[in-house]
């Protein structure tokens, strides 16, 4: 018997207690000190050598259904030494002891390594290889036996325990996720009160009177930034916070218009210089923007979310007014046609109303038309700001090629056209304007007196201007066209000479003889008129006979010179 085996004991009789049990139960009991499975089977393999004549040859644990080699370290025997037939014979055991065969070795035993209250086909825990020169003795091997039980009972503990800071683990990570997911929730929960109160903010801001301003307002309250509202073309509508300009700058159009086209390209705010834009968009058409000024690039994702609902309520409101514009422009025109060819003044006074227009009282018919400007919404629109900029806003229409205006009280002709001009750039255009209208009945014919003085005009010699039926003396009943031409062959007739002599020589014989015939006759209030003395008007009317070939003492002659510079007087002499 080996050393080790000496120092416990020899074995005693049938059913006597060994005396190296007790050695063996503490020697044993070392192995559930072992931290892991490695550590485990290494102090079962110290306690092998220690038992007897008996030395380790291989360990063997389960993992993962199959049977894997454990590095035993230099407590076990030269594992080199073990035939590899060894891993095969021990897989064949299955969960049984059993003995094995080893090159130069008188005994070779596997002892499985047992899991306490395992279930049948799952009981082993591993195995240890044991073996020795001689066959060890009854109790030696009872002792080994045991021992390999207390080995797999420490293996399982160690399994336990492992399984045991696993949950552990698990449990911690478990809680650390719901940890993480609460304080989620609560963030989420944070920002979803956040966003309700924008939206409430922004939707109190839209049902003020001044909307625009209004949201300008809700949005600095809620970002801290100053907040400015835009239309498409860069023109302020409304400004909230500090640091206003004044005059506040207009944007070069054509730089303006890309800026805007490259931010529209995303649907979130985008900064442009030391601004945040939001582009409210409606149905893929650029409304305006909405903006925070903001140099320093302080704004944050809350900042920005408001930003962006607001750019969204912002395009609402603005496609709403224009909804509402395009309706009433609409309802405008619709009156205006049926005013001009009339209506029952009952249904005319309810629909004027319904669109902010009092027909009651005068009215003036304008007709209004512009050389090389086709009579589009556009210019109608011109025109109507026009008129709307020198007393109440008109009703407007487009209708045979022209703008059609009804206007409350008489307009001043002459002005109404200068503010036209200056509104359409050019000069090159020319306004009719109809006699007054107590009622909607009368508007029919004033509206045909407006279109015959725009005629008018625009076939005299100065086509240019404002024209007023009721200025138009014998051209009310005289025609264009045909007629007109007929018309300028008469007042040839009769003037010609004198039309002529007045270019060549820088003359006034024409004007003259207007002003003499628009005086009756009287030398005295024509001279007046004309603002020179009694001799040289005798002078001037002799020059008249002489030049012209008429005799001014003739009633028929005097008529026909009369009727002659009423018209050339029409046609812009």
């Amino acid at each position: 018997m080996s050393t080790a085996a000496g120092r416990t004991g020899a074995p005693g009789p049938p059913g006597h207690r060994p005396s190296r049990l007790p050695g063996l139960m503490a020697l044993s009991s070392a192995v559930f000190d072992g931290r892991d499975v490695y550590e485990v089977m290494r102090l079962a393999v110290a306690c092998v050598a220690r038992l007897g004549p008996c030395r380790t040859e291989a360990g063997y644990l389960l993992a993962g259904g199959r049977l894997v080699r454990c590095p035993l370290g230099s407590c076990a025997g030269d594992s080199s030494a073990v035939s590899r037939t060894l891993d095969g014979q021990v897989a064949e055991l299955g969960d049984r002891d059993g003995a094995v065969r080893l090159p130069d070795r008188a005994w070779a035993w596997a002892f499985v390594l047992p899991e306490p209250g395992g279930r049948a086909g799952s009981r082993r825990a591993g195995y240890l290889v044991v073996s020795a020169s001689r066959r060890p003795s009854h109790d030696e091997i009872t002792l080994l036996g045991l021992l390999a039980r207390q080995t797999g009972a420490a293996l399982t503990g160690v399994a336990a325990r492992r399984r045991e800071r696993e949950c552990a683990a698990e449990l911690d990570r478990v809680r650390g996720e719901a940890s993480a997911a609460r304080a989620r929730l609560a963030a989420v929960e944070s920002e979803l009160r956040y966003q309700r109160s924008v939206h409430d903010a922004l939707g109190g801001a839209m049902a003020t009177e001044d909307a625009e301003a209004g949201l300008a307002r809700t949005v600095c309250l809620l970002t801290g930034f100053p907040a400015v509202v835009e239309d498409r073309f860069g023109n302020l509508r409304a400004w909230a916070g500090p640091g206003r300009p004044d005059p506040y700058p207009r944007p070069d159009p054509a730089r303006h218009e890309a800026t805007i086209l490259d931010a529209a390209r995303t649907a979130h705010p985008v900064r442009l210089g030391d601004r945040l834009v939001s582009v409210a968009r409606h149905r893929g058409e650029i409304l305006g923007t909405v903006s925070l000024i903001d140099p320093g690039m302080n704004a944050g994702e809350r900042e920005r979310f408001a930003l962006g609902h607001a750019g969204e309520a912002l395009a609402l409101e603005m496609a709403h007014l224009r909804s509402l514009a395009e309706t009433e422009l609409r309802l405008r025109r619709e009156l205006v046609d049926d005013l001009i060819t009339g209506t029952d003044d009952e249904s005319a006074f309810a629909r004027s109303a319904a669109v902010g227009h009092d027909l009651h009282g005068a009215q003036y018919l304008v007709a209004v038309g512009w050389t090389e400007r086709p009579a589009d919404d556009a210019f109608v629109h011109a025109v109507a700001v026009a008129a709307a900029g020198l007393g109440p806003r008109p009703l407007a229409a487009r209708r045979s090629g022209r703008a059609v205006l009804v206007v409350q009280g008489r307009p001043e002709g002459d002005e109404l056209y200068r503010a036209v001009a200056r509104k359409l750039g050019s000069r090159a255009g020319a306004i009719g304007l109809g006699s007054r209208c107590d009622s909607p009945s009368d508007i029919p014919r004033s509206y045909q007196e407006a279109l015959r003085a725009l005629e008018v005009r625009q076939c005299s010699r100065v086509p240019h201007g404002a024209t007023w039926f009721d200025d138009l003396g014998l051209y009310r009943i005289i025609g264009t066209g045909e007629d007109r031409r007929e018309t300028e062959g008469y007042v040839r007739e009769w003037l010609g000479p004198l039309l002529d002599y007045d270019r060549a020589h820088r003359t006034d014989l024409v004007s003259t003889l207007s002003h003499y015939f628009e005086a009756g006759g009287n030398y005295d209030s024509t001279a007046a008129t004309l603002g020179i003395h009694r001799s040289t008007l005798r002078y001037r009317l002799q020059r008249l006979r002489e030049i012209g070939g008429h005799d001014l003492g003739d009633v028929e002659t005097r008529l026909n010179l009369h009727v002659a510079t009423r018209v050339w007087k029409v046609l812009g002499g």
